[in-house]
C-alpha cells in the first residue's frame, strides 16, 4: 500500500471516529440538559418505567426548556405553560411535524397511522376531515349514543359492581365504535373489542422497546437484516394483523353507509363522502377510523378510572358532588347533558380528572420542528422532537397549588369548555394540557368532554364509592403513583366497594335501561333498531 493511500485511510478512520464520538453531544447553543456520553447521548439515562418522573426531575434541574440527546436525535422538553403556548401553539406552522419513528410508523403501521404521520399534504387532509367531522355540532348529534351507553354502564355496575373497570371500558369502547362506525359493543367480551386491546398493547410494546428507540435514533441500524433483528419481522406481522382488524370495521361500516338510505350518524358517513372526493384508499380510511377507535376507547376509560381513584382517595369530593347533584337534579331522574351549565362542580370533576391523572403523561407523541427556532436564547434545531411534558406542567405548584390533591374547586370560576380553555390566548386560563396543543390537538375533544361529563355525573348520582378494608379494619387505598406504561396511562388495578345510594335510584337505573332497550335496540343483537331524531 502506497504512503499516500495509507495516509488517506488513516485520515478517513480518524475523521470517522471523530464524527462518531460527536454523535450524542449537546451543542453549546442548545437548551441545557443532563450530561451526555458519546454516541448514546442520554439514551442510557432513560428509565424503562415512569419516564415522566425522570423528565420532571430534569425540568426542575435544568429549567422549563431543556434538551435530551437521544443518539443522533434531540428531544426538547417543554415543561411549563408558556413554552407550550409559544412553541406548539403560536409557532404551530413549524412545530407540527413528527419525528421519524421507524419501528412504530414505518414497520408496525405501514406508514398509515395518523397519530404518527409526518406533517404534509396527507396529514393536513386528515386533520381537515377530523376537525370538520368531529366539531361541536357533530358531537351534539351523538347525544343518543352517549345517553344509552351511560344507561347501560350504570346498570351493569349496579348488577356487577366488582367488575366496574370492565363496564367502564365497555362504555368507552361502545361509544367510540358508535360515533366512529354507527354500531355498538353491547358486551365486554366482544371478540373484536378484546382484539383491539390486544393489538394496541402489542403495538405499544413494539413502539416503545429499546430496539425501537435504537432504530429511531440511530438510523444506520435500520439496515440490519430481519434475520438478525427479529423485531423488524414481528413489527411487519403486527401491521398485517392490525390492518385486518381495522379493515373489518371499516368495510362493515362503509357497506352499511353505502347500502342504507339513512345510516346511523357516525364519522364513517362523512368519511365515505371524503373518500369519494379525495380518492384515498380503503387501507388509509381504515387507519383513520382505527386511530379514532384506539384513541377514544383508551383515553375515556382511563380518565374515568383515574376519576374513581381520586374519589376513593378524597371522599370529600364525592360528598360535594353529590350535594350539588341532589340540589340541582334531585333523586327522581338521571342527569343529562342539558344539565352541564347548572353543575359547575361536576364540570370541575371532569377538568380535575384530566389534570390529576392525565392519560398522556408525556403528551402522547412528541411534535417535531421543520426548521430551526430560537427560544429563551437557545437554538431548537430542525428535526428536534418537542415533548409536551404534561405531567410536569400538571404538577407545577405555582400553577396548581397542592397539585397531588384531587380538587375540582380549582375550576370553580372556569365556565369554559375544554376546547375553549385549550385555545384561550391567555395560557394561564387553560385548564390542563392532556389533549395536546397546536395543530396536533386532539380533534375528539368535544365528544370526549360530553362522554366524561355524562359518565361522571351519572356515576355520582347513582352510587356511593368506598375503599375496601383489610382484616384489621384498615382501608385499602389505591396508589395513584403506580400507573400503567405506554402511550396512554391509567392507575394500576384497584378495588372499590360500590353501592346504590338508595333503592329508589336503583329502580330508576333498571327502569331507564329496560325502557331504552325496548325503544331503541333489537333484542337479538342489541344494536340500534331505531335511531332517535
Amino acid at each position: 500500500m502506497s504512503v499516500t493511500l495509507k495516509l488517506f485511510f488513516s485520515s478517513f478512520v480518524v475523521l470517522l471516529c471523530w464524527r462518531l464520538f460527536r454523535v450524542g453531544r449537546r451543542p453549546r447553543d442548545y437548551p441545557p440538559g443532563p450530561p451526555t456520553i458519546p454516541i448514546l447521548g442520554n439514551l442510557h439515562l432513560i428509565p424503562k418505567q415512569n419516564v415522566h418522573l425522570q423528565f420532571q426531575t430534569w425540568a426542575r434541574e435544568y429549567g422549563p426548556v431543556c434538551s435530551v440527546m437521544l443518539g443522533s436525535k434531540t428531544m426538547i422538553l417543554l415543561s411549563d405553560d408558556q413554552a407550550v403556548k409559544e412553541i406548539l401553539d403560536k409557532r404551530s406552522e413549524v412545530s407540527s411535524d413528527r419525528m421519524d419513528l421507524y419501528m412504530g410508523q414505518t414497520l408496525a403501521s405501514g406508514g398509515l397511522r395518523v397519530l404518527l404521520m409526518r406533517y404534509g399534504p396527507s396529514w393536513r387532509m386528515v386533520r381537515r376531515i377530523l376537525h370538520h367531522r368531529l366539531n361541536i355540532n357533530s358531537a351534539r348529534s351523538f347525544e343518543p349514543y352517549q345517553t344509552l351507553e351511560s344507561q347501560q354502564m350504570i346498570y351493569d355496575i349496579l348488577k356487577e359492581p366488582e367488575s366496574f373497570t370492565q363496564h367502564v371500558r365497555r362504555y368507552a369502547n361502545s361509544l367510540t365504535t358508535a360515533t366512529t362506525f354507527g354500531f355498538r359493543v353491547p358486551v365486554y367480551e366482544d371478540h373484536h373489542f378484546q382484539e383491539l386491546f390486544e393489538v394496541f398493547g402489542e403495538f405499544v410494546l413494539l413502539a416503545q422497546t429499546g430496539v425501537a428507540a435504537l432504530l429511531d435514533y440511530m438510523p444506520l441500524l435500520r439496515f440490519i437484516p430481519e434475520w438478525m433483528l427479529p423485531s423488524k419481522r414481528r413489527a411487519k406481522a403486527h401491521h398485517r394483523r392490525e390492518k385486518t382488524l381495522y379493515r373489518y370495521h371499516w368495510d362493515k361500516a362503509k357497506a352499511n353507509v353505502v347500502g342504507s338510505e339513512k345510516p346511523n350518524p357516525s364519522f364513517s358517513v362523512g368519511l365515505v363522502e371524503e373518500q369519494k372526493k379525495n380518492k384515498f384508499s380503503d387501507d388509509f380510511a381504515s387507519y383513520i377510523t382505527g386511530t379514532l377507535l384506539e384513541a377514544g376507547s383508551d383515553t375515556t376509560s382511563n380518565t374515568l378510572i383515574g376519576f374513581l381513584c381520586g374519589v376513593l382517595l378524597f371522599p370529600d369530593v364525592q360528598r360535594c358532588a353529590q350535594d350539588e347533584l341532589d340540589r340541582v337534579i334531585g333523586k327522581h331522574r338521571l342527569p343529562c347533558l342539558e344539565d352541564q351549565a347548572n353543575l359547575p362542580y361536576i364540570r370541575g370533576c371532569v377538568k380535575e380528572s384530566l389534570r390529576w391523572m392525565p392519560t398522556t403523561v408525556l403528551g402522547a407523541v412528541p411534535h417535531a420542528l421543520t426548521r430551526d427556532q430560537y427560544y429563551m436564547g437557545f437554538r431548537l434545531p430542525k428535526g428536534a422532537g418537542l415533548m409536551n411534558n404534561v405531567y410536569t406542567i400538571h404538577n407545577d405548584p405555582t400553577r396548581y397549588p397542592n397539585p397531588r390533591r384531587f380538587d375540582p374547586q380549582r375550576f370553580k370560576d372556569d365556565d369554559q369548555s375544554l376546547f375553549e380553555a385549550a385555545t384561550n390566548p391567555d395560557v394561564s386560563k387553560r385548564d390542563h394540557f392532556t389533549f395536546g396543543a397546536g395543530r396536533r390537538i386532539c380533534p375528539g375533544i368535544h365528544v370526549a368532554e360530553q362522554n366524561l361529563f355524562l359518565a361522571i355525573s351519572r356515576l355520582l348520582w347513582a352510587f356511593d364509592f368506598h375503599c375496601p378494608v383489610d382484616e384489621h379494619g384498615n382501608q385499602i387505598l389505591p396508589d395513584p403513583t403506580k400507573i400503567t406504561q405506554g402511550f396512554v396511562c391509567a392507575p394500576l388495578p384497584f378495588k372499590s366497594i360500590i353501592t346504590p345510594r338508595d333503592a329508589g335510584r336503583a329502580r330508576i337505573i333498571c327502569g331507564e335501561w329496560e325502557q331504552a332497550k325496548e325503544a331503541n335496540l333489537t333484542p337479538d343483537t342489541m344494536q340500534w333498531r331505531i335511531f332517535p331524531q
